[in-house]
């Protein structure tokens, strides 16, 4: 329990610190309200009105969103290969192969499709 003894005390100012900076924020804020401040902020236009249900989203953002954490899959996975690379030997190599073709696999179909185009 010694060995992380530093971590749990680390997690524990980090918490404090975050709770802190919030309730301080709260306590020390300005508290001036107006209507312009309440109002929805879209990229310094007037924001268009919203539908009942909330409308729909294209599809597109759905599919960047995919692409962006099978990019972020595939880098956790090729940063702790490419560390022990000269360690794994062939076994490392194929299983690695085999991932990435397996991950370009869907990046490729995503293209095809048209998800990365944005006319």
């Amino acid at each position: 329990m010694n060995a992380y003894a530093p971590i749990l005390g680390l997690i524990l100012l980090a918490a404090v610190f975050a709770v802190g900076s919030v309730a301080f924020s709260v306590v020390a804020g300005p508290k001036r309200f107006n209507r312009a401040r309440l109002e929805s902020y879209e990229c310094g236009i007037e924001p268009t009105p919203q539908p009942v249900g909330g409308g729909r989203f294209p599809v597109k953002y759905y599919l960047t969103a995919m692409t962006f954490i099978i990019f972020d899959i595939e880098i956790i996975f090729l940063y702790p290969w490419a560390v022990r690379f000269d360690h794994l030997g062939l076994f490392g190599f194929v299983a690695m192969v085999t991932f990435i073709f397996l991950i370009t696999v869907p990046f490729i179909y995503e293209w095809r499709r048209g998800g990365l185009d944005w006319d």
